[in-house]
């Protein structure tokens, strides 16, 4: 069984909300992170967590990632996706010989962090929870969701059971699974939906619940799952979403179900918008859009899966980050007609239609 402090690299949403959980439940931690105002704020008030789930603030120790010393047997890489290799070579070092990196971030990371560090030290996760950062030394959790853990190999190891219990002081109602790479392709569909989402300045439950909105979520859903079968992949469902729903086969009305799942989902939460939303409209930084939907567009090319809605929504989100396009529901419309246009369409089989997407007219 592994033990000695976590390193915890990355003290936002993710590694700052799970980091103070477990450091409440008692996990020596260091924190590591590049922000070094958030580093002095954890250092002198410590980490404090806010918003409707809980309140509370623990002790940190927190250095930026030139300052740390040593090596671990527990890393929780919880960077944007886009930050992965750069955080990977910089904490390799410090990764101790029969340690792990476990990867709580969205996007195919494991896939980058085992080119890094090697496939056998690497652990994979899959995560829905709702938070922020708000401030140095302050992140808001705002919604609970799904939590699952498991090895690249699908194998019950040893140290996936000693992870999971470490991770049930954050979320008690967190699995283990065999088939992680299952939920990374489902949670890559459902990211595809909330960075359609960002093109607004409206809610997650208004847009996912907007019927007119729909057809293109639709269309967005059907190529990550067609791209994820090309590769022999079942994407597995969470929260609402359900990747079966938008398969060629698909029950008459399973899509429809699903949206009005994933909007009773996100109407618990007192997260409201995205964390891509905030990137765009309020901290004004680069989107994960490039790590976490480029391998939906590059595994279809390859397997010959059209994707022109992906492409055309990655290439919409990089104007905004670029502040040629602003933030407004006109831009969903447009994505339809976008993708429609590249002419790809017709290959890629409606949610139980039968046919061909449907995408409004112009």
């Amino acid at each position: 069984m592994t033990a000695g402090p976590i390193l915890v690299w990355g003290t936002g949403a993710i590694g700052g909300t799970i980091g103070a959980y477990l450091g409440r439940a008692g996990h020596d931690l260091l924190f590591v992170e590049k922000d070094t105002d958030h580093v002095a704020a954890m250092n002198a008030n410590g980490l404090a967590i806010e918003g409707s789930i809980d309140n509370f603030s623990v002790p940190a120790k927190a250095v930026v990632p030139a300052d740390v010393c040593g090596t671990f047997e527990r890393v929780f890489l919880c960077v944007k996706a886009h930050h992965t290799e750069e955080a990977t070579r910089q904490l390799a070092p410090h990764l101790a010989t029969g340690g792990f990196v476990a990867s709580f971030q969205n996007g195919l990371n494991e896939l980058v962090i085992s080119d890094v560090v090697g496939r056998e030290r690497t652990v994979g996760a899959f995560i829905n929870f709702g938070a922020d950062y708000i401030s140095p030394g302050l992140i808001h959790f705002g919604g609970r969701g799904a939590f699952v853990l498991g090895e690249l190999d699908g194998r019950r190891s040893e140290r996936i059971e000693a992870l999971h219990r470490d991770i049930s002081a954050f979320e008690p109602n967190a699995i283990i699974t065999d088939n992680i790479m299952g939920y990374l392709w489902g949670k890559l569909g459902y990211g595809a939906l909330l960075f359609a989402t960002a093109l607004t300045d409206a809610s997650i439950v208004d847009v996912l619940g907007a019927e007119e909105a729909q057809p293109i979520h639709r269309q967005l859903a059907c190529e990550a799952v067609a791209v994820a079968h090309a590769l022999a992949v079942t994407p597995l469902g969470f929260n609402g979403y359900d990747p079966a729903a938008f398969a060629p086969r698909a029950a008459a009305g399973a899509a429809c179900a699903s949206f009005a799942a994933m909007v009773a989902h996100n109407a618990k939460s007192t997260k409201t918008h995205s964390g891509i939303w905030r990137d765009l409209a309020v901290r004004k930084r680069k989107t994960e859009v490039d790590a976490q939907l480029g391998p939906i567009v590059r595994f279809g090319r390859e397997s010959g899966v059209p994707t022109p809605a992906t492409q055309e929504l990655i290439a919409m989100i990089h104007e905004i980050e670029d502040g040629v396009r602003s933030l407004a529901w006109k831009n969903l419309a447009e994505l339809a007609l976008k993708a429609r246009r590249q002419g790809e369409v017709a290959r890629i089989p409606a949610s139980g239609s039968g046919g061909e997407l449907s995408i409004p007219p112009e």
